[in-house]
C-alpha cells in the first residue's frame, strides 16, 4: 500500500485529479479499448471533480474513451431527485466534461428487480475488461462504497441496508432529517473493488482519523472494510494532514521519507 499524506484537503484532490489524468494518458484509450474509471460520491470526491473539470476545459485531458460505472445508489429515488447519486454526478462532473452518455453507467435505484440490476452492473463490468482505477472515499467507520462494517471481503454488487450511523451522517444532505434518507442502498462489493487494476482512496479531516489509522496501522479486518486494501496490489490512500493525525509519528516519517524519495529519484 502507498499511502501519501499531504497538508490539506486542496492538496490531496489536485494530486488525485493529476494521477487520474496520468493514467488515462498512460493507457492511451480508444472507442474500442476504453479506460474504465470507478466513481464515488459525498464530499471527499468533490476537489478531484473539480480539479479534473479545470484541466479538461484548459485542453489537457478528454474524457470521450472513458467508461465510468458508479460506486453506488439509493434505493428509491428517481435519477432527478436532487439527493440522487445520479444527479451528483452529472451536478458536479459529467455535465462539465465530454464524456459520452452511453459511457456512463449507474445502478438504478427505481428498480423493482435488485438481483437482475446487480448481476448485469456486474456484466457490464466484465464486458467493458473491468476497472482499471476505482476511486474511493471513505466513511468514518472505514466503510468503502456502501460496504460498511462486517461486509464480506468476497461481497459484490447487492443490495445493502443502512445502519443508523451512516444514516444519521448523510442526513447533512438531506437537511438534517434522518427520515429522509432511504435507508436502503444498491452498491458495488468489496470483491468488485478490489478486482480494478489499481484502488486509490482519499480522505480528509478529523473526522476520518480513527478510519485512516485502521486503515493503514491495523491487521486486515472486516470491521474496517477499508482495511483490505492492504492486500490489493496497487492500492494508494492519500488523505490530509487531519485525517492522518491518529497514525503513529514512526509511521507518518516512513510514508513521508518514501515519497520524498520518490521526488528526488525523478
Amino acid at each position: 500500500m502507498r499511502v501519501l499524506i499531504k497538508p490539506d484537503y486542496d492538496s490531496c484532490a489536485k494530486w488525485t485529479a493529476e494521477y487520474i489524468i496520468f493514467k488515462i494518458k498512460q493507457f492511451r484509450p480508444t472507442a474500442n479499448k476504453p479506460f474504465v474509471l470507478g466513481l464515488p460520491t459525498g464530499s471527499s470526491p468533490i476537489g478531484v471533480y473539480q480539479e479534473l473539470i479545470k484541466q479538461h476545459k484548459e485542453g489537457k485531458i478528454s474524457f470521450q474513451n472513458v467508461v465510468t460505472f458508479n460506486m453506488d445508489e439509493y434505493i428509491g429515488l428517481p435519477p432527478d431527485h436532487p439527493q440522487s447519486y445520479c444527479r451528483f454526478m452529472w451536478d458536479n462532473f459529467f455535465n462539465d466534461i465530454d464524456i459520452k452518455k452511453e459511457n456512463i453507467y449507474m445502478l438504478n435505484g427505481m428498480t423493482t428487480d435488485y438481483v437482475s440490476e446487480c448481476r448485469n452492473y456486474e456484466d457490464a463490468i466484465k464486458k467493458v475488461g473491468g476497472v482499471n482505477l476505482f476511486l474511493c472515499g471513505i466513511g468514518t467507520d472505514g466503510h468503502i462504497a456502501f460496504n460498511e462494517p462486517a461486509s464480506s471481503f468476497a461481497s459484490r454488487t447487492r443490495i445493502k441496508l443502512l445502519k443508523a450511523e451512516t444514516i444519521k451522517s448523510n442526513s447533512r444532505f438531506f437537511g438534517g432529517n434522518q427520515n429522509e434518507v432511504p435507508a436502503k442502498v444498491l452498491t458495488v462489493g468489496i470483491g468488485t473493488i478490489m478486482d480494478a487494476d489499481e484502488v486509490l482512496l482519499i480522505a480528509s479531516g478529523k473526522n476520518k482519523q480513527e478510519a485512516i489509522r485502521q486503515t493503514i496501522e491495523c491487521g486486515v479486518n472486516h470491521l474496517c472494510p477499508a482495511s483490505i486494501l492492504q492486500m490489493h496490489e496497487h492500492a494508494i490512500v492519500i488523505c490530509d494532514d487531519f485525517a492522518a493525525d491518529k497514525l503513529r509519528p514512526d509511521t507518518i516519517k516512513y510514508f513521508k521519507n518514501i515519497e520524498r524519495a520518490n521526488m528526488v529519484a525523478k
